[in-house]
C-alpha cells in the first residue's frame, strides 16, 4: 500500500533536483578532503563492492570520483583498517560505516528467522565449529576455514565456507578486513565496538534511520529510489516514511513513476539548494556501481542517460563496452569510456561523447584517471566520431 503523504508544498525544477542529487552524493561543491575516504563512506552510508577490476575496483572508484587522486593504499586502509567499517548486505554486498552495525539488526533477524542462507544448508555442529575456531584462533579467511573449490560450472562451497557465510548473515561473525580481496572473518562480539554491538534496536527503529539516511544520501528521491538504496521492501519503507523527516516535493518531469506518488526530499538538501552560490563540479569517470548512478531508472530520470553494465552481456551484443564508465562533467553525464590498462598505458577501448565541446572534459578525466592508477600514457582505440580524434589527441598531449 502506498504511503499517504500530504500534498507537496514545493515544486522543484528538473535542474534543481539534479543539483540536489549531485550535492547529496558529494559531487557538487568543495569536497571535505579532511574527512577523507572515511568521510565519503559515512556520508554515502554504503559503498557497493564488486569483483570486477578494470581501472580499479569499484569501491576505490567511488571516493576517487569525489576526492580526486586519493592514494589507493589510503582507500584500502580507510575501509579495512582500525575497525571503522564492516561488510554486509545493503544495496548489494557493501562496505558500511561501523556506526551502521545496529541499523542492520532487522536484516540479521530476518536471516535468522529463515534459518538458512539462500539455498545452502549446514549442520549445527559445523556452524559451532567455525565459531569455536574463530574464538580460539582469531580472525581467519574463508580459505583458512575451508574455502571453496572450482567445479566444472561454478564454485563449490565447503561446509566451513557455508557456515561462516551463514554466521556473517546472522551477525555472529563480521568482516571488517580483506586480505588480497579475501574476506577476513572475526567474531562480531570481538570486532564490533562494544557500544555498538550491544545495541539491538527493533525493526521499526532500524528502518526509520535507514530511510532517513538514504534520503540524506540521495537528496531527493522517489519511493522506489529510497527503497532501493538499502534494498528495503516497499512495505518496510512505507511503514516509516511519514516519520523519516523527509518532506514530499514535486519534481517537474518526474511524473508519478508508475504510481510511486510524490518525491521525497531531505530538508537540509533543500536548504542547501536555496543557499547555494557558485559551486565546483567534479569532472570524473564513474563506476557503474557508484551510488549516484547504480539505479538505472533514477539515472535516466535525473540525467537522461540509459546506462547498464554490460560486463555480463555477450561481447557481440555490447553497445558501450565491458565496463563502460559514464563521464560526469558540469553536473551532467556527457559520455562513456570503457577503460583498460596495458602496463603504464591507460587504454580507452571505446569512447562516446555528446559533442565536440565536451572534449576538454574527456581529456581531463582520462589524464587524471591515468595518473591515479600509475599510467603515463593514454591511448584511445574506438572513438564514436573519428572526426574528434585530432583534437582529442592534442588535448591529451597538452
Amino acid at each position: 500500500m502506498t504511503v499517504a503523504a500530504p500534498p507537496p508544498s514545493l515544486t522543484l525544477s528538473a535542474d534543481q533536483a539534479r543539483r540536489i542529487a549531485l550535492r547529496a552524493q558529494g559531487l557538487l561543491g568543495s569536497p571535505d578532503r579532511r574527512a577523507g575516504v572515511r568521510g565519503v563512506l559515512r556520508h554515502l552510508g554504503a559503498v557497493q563492492l564488486d569483483t570486477i577490476s578494470v581501472l580499479a575496483r569499484s569501491h576505490e572508484l567511488v571516493p576517487y570520483a569525489r576526492l580526486g587522486a586519493v592514494g589507493r593504499p589510503a582507500v584500502e586502509q580507510a575501509y579495512w583498517g582500525g575497525g571503522t567499517s564492516f561488510e554486509y548486505w545493503s544495496h548489494a554486498a557493501c562496505v558500511l560505516p561501523v556506526e551502521e552495525w545496529p541499523l542492520f539488526a532487522f536484516r540479521r533477524r530476518a536471516y535468522r528467522d529463515r534459518g538458512r542462507l539462500w539455498d545452502h544448508r549446514v549442520s549445527e555442529s559445523a556452524y559451532r565449529a567455525v565459531l569455536d575456531r574463530l574464538r580460539a584462533e582469531g580472525p581467519l579467511t574463508s580459505t583458512e576455514l575451508g574455502g571453496a573449490k572450482r567445479t566444472a560450472e561454478w564454485w563449490d562451497w565447503s561446509e566451513g565456507k557455508i557456515a561462516v557465510e551463514r554466521a556473517l548473515a546472522f551477525g555472529d561473525v563480521v568482516c571488517t578486513e580483506r586480505r588480497g580481496w579475501k574476506r577476513v572473518y572475526a567474531l562480531a562480539e570481538q570486532a564490533v565496538p562494544a557500544e555498538l554491538f550491544e545495541q539491538d534496536p527493533d525493526d521499526r527503529s532500524c528502518l526509520l534511520r535507514l530511510v532517513g539516511q538514504a534520503g540524506q544520501a540521495l537528496g531527493v528521491a522517489t519511493r522506489a529510489d529510497l527503497a532501493d538504496y538499502h534494498r528495503l521492501k516497499t512495505n518496510q519503507l512505507d511503514s516509516v516514511l511519514a516519520e523519516s523527516g523527509l518532506v514530499p516535493v514535486a519534481v517537474a518531469g518526474w511524473g508519478a513513476d508508475g504510481g510511486e506518488g510524490p518525491a521525497w526530499a531531505d530538508p537540509q538538501a533543500l536548504a542547501a539548494e536555496q543557499l547555494a552560490g557558485r559551486e565546483c563540479h567534479r569532472t570524473t569517470l564513474l563506476s557503474p556501481f557508484d551510488s549516484l548512478i547504480w539505479d538505472r531508472a533514477r539515472t535516466e530520470r535525473i540525467f537522461g542517460m540509459s546506462h547498464r553494465l554490460e560486463a555480463y552481456t555477450p561481447k557481440s551484443r555490447r553497445v558501450h563496452g565491458y565496463f563502460a564508465m559514464p563521464l560526469l562533467a558540469a553536473g551532467r553525464l556527457i559520455g562513456r569510456v570503457d577503460p583498460a590498462r596495458e602496463g603504464r598505458v591507460l587504454v580507452a577501448r571505446q569512447v562516446s561523447l555528446h559533442g565536440r565541446s565536451q572534449l576538454p572534459a574527456l581529456a581531463r578525466a582520462l589524464r587524471e584517471a591515468a595518473s591515479w592508477v600509475g599510467c603515463t600514457e593514454v591511448r584511445v582505440e574506438a572513438l564514436h566520431d573519428e572526426a574528434l580524434r585530432p583534437d582529442l589527441v592534442r588535448l591529451l598531449a597538452d
